[in-house]
């Protein structure tokens, strides 16, 4: 239970209704595909980071 619940909200912590942004017909993903959505995004700025820190070293060691 929530100590800063109101008294009109009984339904709160982990069992409480997920709010949804999008309806159902437009957005039928499940918790899973958008994990996956957000991992690979994860992934992807990772490469970057690493291809930009790869270059960035190349650089300096031509100009020693």
């Amino acid at each position: 239970m929530d100590p800063y619940a109101q008294p009109n909200e009984p339904r709160v912590g982990p069992k409480r209704p997920k709010i949804s942004h999008l309806d159902r017909k437009i957005d039928n993903r499940t918790r899973q595909d958008r994990q996956r959505e957000k991992q690979a995004v994860i992934d992807e700025r990772r490469a970057i980071k690493k291809a930009a820190r790869r270059e960035l070293k190349r650089q300096m060691l031509e100009e020693l």
